[in-house]
This record gives structure tokens, C-alpha cells and sequence, in this order.
């Protein structure tokens, strides 16, 4: 072992995408060796944020922390990534995935050569990896939105999604109970025109806001479950001569503080959990698996430090989760308490 996770520390600078948070190789001496994270993309601040909460965590323990950020937000970027990491023998591997199938394979391969398997923000299948560390509970999030999109179309009209990427998992769960909760009669006189997808990249997302725009003059709204997507879309809007078109969705305040304040403001609210808080729990999640504490079965108690105790839950598809927090609405009241923090 010692010899796997020294070799590890001095070769891990070479893997595409990653750097290694420790100063020196890590020892048996250590709390229990290499610990690593894998985003959706590099340039994505919500990653980033989830990221420092990760390091943060495992840092303190005295762990040795490698952060992994593919170029793009594909699948296979993120499979070239996990391999080197199987390679290099890394004791835990947490992922926020790209694709709900296509990293099936690869985790599984993972977990058959005793690496602890994770996901965390946007899961994979439930038998590739031992428990997803899930933001918010996936109802509260498509029943938030929808009443958002209710309140300020006013109950009826026009609106639009632009989401993440066809595959990401989050993205199409919150998604398909939103359609679920647009069933009730509180909705029926909402139209859902469009759903597009702008690739969590700043440029494609406001390609497609404008497409939106151009495509449905009566659209009063475009819900936007991405943080990258809702800043992008704030920027069109906020940039048009003349437009009622209003957007609502899961941002980062210090992206969209801007969009919120004044009586012209394109954004009245928007909501989201803390990333920092999301990725230290899965950095107290990774390190609770490598210890032993728990192996992701439902009922599994742990500790996270002082985010308190957490017990292990089954989904709605049976699937083991930890869910971290409920959701915050952040608007022109409070924008400044959380701007400068994430």
C-alpha cells in the first residue's frame, strides 16, 4: 500500500485534467490516502466551489486530495480521467457525472479493484457506485421551480427550459418531476414550449437563450436548472433593448447578484444549496466509505463533522442517497449576505 500511494504522489501531476492539493507523497502515517474528486468541466465555478469544499474536508484530516476537471462536460473526458485515476491506484474516487450510463463501466471497474465509488451532484446508475451524495431532495427542487415559473408568468403563458446536457442526470430528474408536478390542475393553464440545452458552456447557453427568444415572441419565462445556463441566459436578457421575458432557475450569487437588483431586474429570484457545504459532504462521504463507517446500504449512519449526522436514504427509484441541504431563495433582500461567498 505504501509503496502504490507514494508512487501515486510523485506521478499524479501527469494525469490530464487533475492536481494534487498535498505538498509531499502520502504515507501510511496519513488518515488514509488518496482522495480523488472529478468535475463536470474545468471553468465551471459551481464545480469549483464544490471542489474547495472537498479539499477543505480532506485536508484537515490530513488526506491527500487530487481534483480532476475534464476540458469539456462529457462522458468521455471524464472516462479518460477515471481511468488514469484506476491506474494510478487512488483509494476513493467521488464524481459529479457527465452521463447517467456511459461511466457505468468505468466506476464498476473502479469499485472491482477496491476503490471506494462515489457520486456526488449528478448520479450514475445505483450499481456503479456506493452512495450519490444528492444536493436537495429532487422533488422539493422541480415543485420550487414550478411554483417560481407559476408565480411570475402569473399562472399562465408561455415558458421555456434551458438546461444543462441531454445526459445529465440531475438536470433530466428534475426535469421529469417537473412535468410530473405541471400535471396538476394549479398548472394546466401553463404551455412548456421548448426544452434546449446549452452544454453548461457560457456561449452555447446564450446561443440558445436567444434562440428562445427569437422562436416563441410570447414566452414569459425560461427555467434554468444550470448555474452556468443561468448567468449565461441573465446576460442576454439583461442586454436586450426591450423584453418582458423573466428567468427563474438554480444560480450562484456571486454570478447573479447583478440580475437580481432593481425594478428591471431579468431574474426576481432564484435558488440554490451551498456547493462548498455539497463537496464537503461528499469529501465526509469518501471518507466514511474508506473507513468502513459505511458501505452505502440504506439506514447507514455517519458522521460529518460539524455538518452534523447523516443517515443514508433510498429515492424514489430505490436508489441509496445522502441529501445535504434544502434549498435557498436568494433575491434582492439578501443577495449581498451571500455574494462574496459562493
Amino acid at each position: 500500500m505504501k509503496s502504490r500511494i507514494i508512487a501515486f504522489g510523485l506521478i499524479v501531476m501527469l494525469l490530464t485534467g487533475c492536481t494534487d492539493s498535498g505538498e509531499a507523497a502520502v504515507t501510511v502515517d496519513d488518515f488514509s490516502g488518496v482522495y480523488a474528486f472529478v468535475s463536470k468541466s474545468e471553468g465551471n465555478a459551481y464545480n469549483d466551489r464544490m471542489a474547495q469544499g472537498f479539499q477543505e474536508v480532506i485536508e484537515e484530516v490530513g488526506g491527500n486530495c487530487v481534483i480532476c476537471s475534464p476540458e469539456e462536460a462529457i462522458a468521455e473526458a471524464q472516462i479518460e480521467i477515471l481511468q488514469d485515476l484506476i491506474s494510478q491506484g487512488v483509494d476513493s474516487i467521488a464524481v459529479a457525472a457527465n452521463d447517467e450510463d456511459a461511466l457505468n463501466s468505468v466506476l464498476l471497474e473502479a469499485m472491482e479493484e477496491g476503490i471506494c465509488v462515489s457520486t456526488v451532484d449528478s448520479d450514475v446508475n445505483a450499481s456503479a457506485r456506493q452512495v450519490f451524495v444528492n444536493q436537495a431532495d429532487t422533488g422539493e427542487v422541480a415543485r420550487t421551480l414550478m411554483e417560481a415559473v407559476y408565480e411570475i408568468t402569473g399562472g399562465s403563458g408561455q415558458w421555456a427550459i434551458l438546461s444543462a446536457s441531454s445526459q445529465a442526470t440531475n438536470q433530466n430528474a428534475w426535469i421529469r418531476a417537473m412535468r410530473s408536478v405541471m400535471e396538476e390542475e394549479t398548472y394546466q393553464d401553463l404551455r412548456l414550449v421548448d426544452i434546449v440545452y446549452g452544454n453548461d458552456e457560457t456561449e452555447a447557453s446564450k446561443e440558445k437563450t436567444e434562440e428562445l427568444l427569437e422562436n416563441y415572441p410570447d414566452l414569459k419565462v425560461i427555467c434554468v436548472p444550470t448555474t452556468m445556463g443561468l448567468a449565461a441566459a441573465a446576460e442576454v436578457l439583461a442586454g436586450q433593448e426591450s423584453t418582458d421575458v423573466k428567468i427563474i432557475g438554480l444560480g450562484l450569487p456571486s454570478t447573479m447578484s447583478t440580475y437580481v437588483r432593481g425594478d428591471e431586474a431579468v431574474c426576481p429570484y432564484f435558488y440554490l444549496w451551498n456547493p462548498i457545504e455539497l463537496g464537503r459532504m461528499s469529501a465526509y462521504v469518501s471518507l466514511a466509505l474508506k473507513e468502513g463507517t459505511i458501505t452505502g446500504a440504506e439506514g447507514e449512519i455517519f458522521g460529518a463533522g460539524d455538518m452534523g449526522s447523516f443517515q443514508i436514504q433510498a429515492n424514489e427509484d430505490e436508489a441509496t442517497e445522502v441529501v445535504v441541504a434544502p434549498l435557498i431563495r436568494f433575491d434582492a433582500e439578501n443577495i449581498g449576505e451571500w455574494e462574496t461567498l459562493f
